[in-house]
Order: structure tokens, then C-alpha cells, then sequence
């Protein structure tokens, strides 16, 4: 049947035991249909022929959307930091991080 792997419960429990996990009787049962199950996925992809099909990165053809970088004036000081919640020596003032005295 496509999609199913043969792996054993003797399996999973020795990778169980690798990686320090104690698994219930039910777990163990679990976890072999269930990774029976992705193991024979991996093994129906490894399956197809994809001979003649192009490597690619993205399953669509993606165009750079980005602007052009040109100059453009900036913010007025003064307007921006009469908005801001607290300013301090013409900048803006921030609560103090980790400890760090003001």
C-alpha cells in the first residue's frame, strides 16, 4: 500500500530509548503507526520522477517588489518629538533596560 513504511515498536522504542523518553505501551503503538505512516510520505516523494523538473525555492516565479531607494526629506525634529511620549536633551526618552541607571 503507498504511504506505509515498515518500521517496528522494537524501533521506536530504541529510539525512544536514544533520546531518553519513557513511553507508555499505548505511546509505543502510537508512535509506530504514526511514524509508520510519515516514513512512508517520505518514501512516496522519494518516489517520484522528477527528472527534467528545474530545482526551485519557491513553488511560484517571484518578482522583487520593492521601491527604489531615492531620497526623500526626512521627519521635522521638532513635530516628531512633540508627539513622543517623553523627551529628554531633544531626543526621545525610553524606560531604562535591565537595571541600567537613567
Amino acid at each position: 500500500m503507498p504511504g506505509r513504511y515498515t518500521i517496528t515498536r522494537d524501533d521506536v522504542a530504541h529510539v525512544a530509548e536514544l533520546a531518553r523518553l519513557e513511553l507508555s505501551e499505548a505511546e509505543l503503538d502510537m508512535f509506530t503507526e504514526q511514524l509508520g505512516a510519515v516514513l512512508g510520505h517520505a518514501a512516496d516523494v522519494a518516489a517520484l520522477d522528477l527528472a527534467g523538473v528545474p530545482p526551485t525555492s519557491h513553488a511560484l516565479a517571484l518578482t522583487n517588489v520593492l521601491r527604489p531607494d531615492e531620497p526623500r526629506p526626512c521627519l521635522d525634529r521638532t513635530e516628531v518629538l512633540v508627539a513622543a511620549p517623553s523627551v529628554e536633551d531633544d531626543r526621545f526618552r525610553v524606560p531604562s533596560i535591565m537595571g541600567e541607571a537613567p
